[in-house]
């Protein structure tokens, strides 16, 4: 009976799985299992380059990390974010004294997803309307140029040439309110190219959004640092032409090669916060998939929901719609390429040779070589 007793206290003592959790402050205080990627905030800060660029595949913890960066760096409720943060590494760091510091703009792109250009843009519209309105109080004490304008874009009237440059207007709105330049945050930046891709107005937004991120990412005096989020990396001369402040991490780098995904030690962790420390090695067997840089990295949604269910299967696979690389497969399939030949040898599981470009167009997609990096960067492929 006492038994059953610890067992129903030690129950209770276990953190909540944070399954489809991707708000930082809910996570911490809703007491929800998080390994603690804080020292990504001081890599950041260590990191010269003004815009960085982290692609990752999906269900990575990108939109994570994100929020993450917002409740450390946002001026708004210092005090309150600040008590985030206790307990975990960067308390001790020195670039604490950054907490709270800045004006963040965070615009989220993960849901744009439409089959036409016209509802593309009134969903950007949308999103922007409400980036404005959650800083409304610049109203107050706005001079009588900006306000017209603010108004109109909360009302969605502004024109092409205003919501191509509202993150650099809202950027020196807040530094002239605040005198502190802003940290920009854009999470899945590419979500709204690739369904333009997959429906058919690639040009017409590829042509919006290089000018829209480079307004506020290449010529912005008011930015202090910018960092996007994405799955894939679209070639600069598509989207980042001229944007020579960016650097660009994927999975094939070493430098924050632990930031997103779960490493072996925080697996097993994990796994010994729920007494299942001794599946580790059939948990390694199933989902030990991924080489980032040379770091080995499990998938945190496969890990959370095996933990949740405690059954071995493919929970990552059933995540997403993938309907780039139906395309894909389906142009290859009709240009007789030997790809399915070499997916055969995949599926045996065997190793294939394969050259990896490190940057793409999607104009390129019809090259197959620029098809395995597809692969690879949407998380189906790893390096060997």
């Amino acid at each position: 009976d006492t038994e059953e007793n610890e067992r129903e206290v030690f129950a209770l003592e276990r953190k909540k799985l944070p399954l489809g959790v991707a708000d930082f402050r809910k996570a911490i205080q809703g007491q929800y299992l998080y390994m603690d990627k804080t020292s990504f905030i001081e890599e950041i800060m260590n990191d010269g380059a003004e815009v960085k660029l982290f692609t990752r595949p999906r269900r990575f913890g990108k939109t994570l990390n994100m929020s993450m960066l917002q409740y450390f760096f946002d001026i708004q409720n210092q005090e309150e974010n600040a008590k985030l943060f206790q307990g975990l590494k960067i308390e001790s760091s020195p670039y604490m004294v950054e907490q709270g510091k800045y004006p963040v703009i965070y615009l989220s792109l993960k849901d744009t997803k439409r089959d036409t250009w016209e509802e593309m843009i009134s969903e950007i519209r949308f999103f922007v309307s409400e980036l404005f309105y959650s800083f409304r109080f610049l109203l107050e004490n706005s001079n009588e140029f900006d306000i017209p304008i603010f108004k109109g874009i909360i009302t969605k009237k502004s024109n092409m040439s205003e919501l191509l440059n509202s993150l650099k207007i809202l950027s020196r709105m807040l530094k002239e309110h605040y005198q502190e330049k802003v940290i920009i945050l854009i999470d899945e930046y590419d979500t709204p190219i690739v369904s333009a891709y997959e429906h058919g107005y690639y040009e017409e937004a590829i042509t919006f959004f290089r000018n829209f991120y480079s307004s506020a990412l290449k010529d912005n005096e008011y930015l202090h640092m910018g960092v996007m989020t994405g799955i894939l990396r679209v070639a600069k001369e598509g989207i980042f032409s001229g944007l020579n402040n960016l650097a660009v991490y994927s999975v094939l780098d070493e430098r924050y090669s632990s930031s997103f995904g779960l490493t072996e030690e925080e697996v097993e962790s994990a796994l010994n916060d729920y007494d299942l420390d001794y599946k580790m090695e059939e948990v390694k067997e199933w989902y030990d998939g991924y080489r980032f840089g040379s770091t080995e990295i499990y998938n945190p949604w496969s890990i959370i929901n095996y933990i949740s269910h405690q059954k071995l299967e493919a929970y990552w696979v059933n995540t997403s719609s993938n309907g780039i690389i139906h395309q894909v497969l389906e142009r290859a399939g009709r240009t007789g390429s030997n790809i399915f030949q070499k997916l055969e040898i995949l599926f045996q599981r065997k190793t294939i040779f394969q050259r990896i470009n490190k940057s793409s167009d999607f104009h390129d997609l019809v090259n197959m070589d620029e098809i395995w990096q597809l692969f690879l960067h949407s998380g189906y492929l790893t390096i060997g």
